[in-house]
């Protein structure tokens, strides 16, 4: 491959990956995904900021601890599997704890597997789109507007160049 293919692959690798992060992010399949997001919120209704949040399957030991970001969210991902289906979780923030049963359908190996658990209330929002995926998406957008028109200008240039070769031949 020419230097130049070499260059186009990476253009469009780094665009692939500015576009489509999760690709590069990929973690479980999603029948071995159990995802737990929820709002920590104080009692005032503000996002609690910083708090630890452990959210953890009884019965294995399978747990993780996160913090939440200063919307007062957090997100957890589990490794569980079928035979987890029905075992204890618990969720615990800020000295409260919840507990459920782990729930899905186990023949559906497509769909997410996830809970959501709030705790206190009036900080809660739509789980919408991250924000980051909006910086993202805008990012590209204006990263492969200039690149367009960085070619625009330099093809615009060689035929300028072109164009004055051509009329100093005919001036002789």
């Amino acid at each position: 491959m020419s230097r130049s293919a070499w260059r186009q692959v990476g253009r469009w690798s780094l665009i692939g990956a500015a576009l489509f992060p999760s690709l590069l992010f990929a973690s479980h399949a999603a029948d071995h995904r159990f995802t737990v997001e929820g709002f920590v919120c104080g009692k005032d209704g503000r996002p609690s900021t910083k708090t630890e949040v452990l959210v953890k399957d009884t019965r294995v030991t399978v747990g993780q601890t996160v913090t939440t970001d200063d919307d007062g969210y957090y997100k957890v991902t589990l490794h569980l599997h079928n035979d987890n289906l029905g075992d204890p979780l618990l969720v615990e923030a800020g000295g409260e704890q919840q507990n459920f049963k782990i729930q899905f359908d186990p023949n559906d190996l497509e769909s997410e597997r996830k809970l959501r658990v709030d705790f206190g209330s009036g900080c809660e929002s739509d789980l919408g789109p991250p924000r980051w995926l909006f910086y993202g998406l805008g990012a590209a957008a204006v990263a492969i507007l200039g690149l367009i028109g960085l070619k625009i200008s330099r093809k615009r240039m060689r035929e300028e160049q072109r164009r004055r070769k051509g009329q100093g031949k005919r001036q002789k």
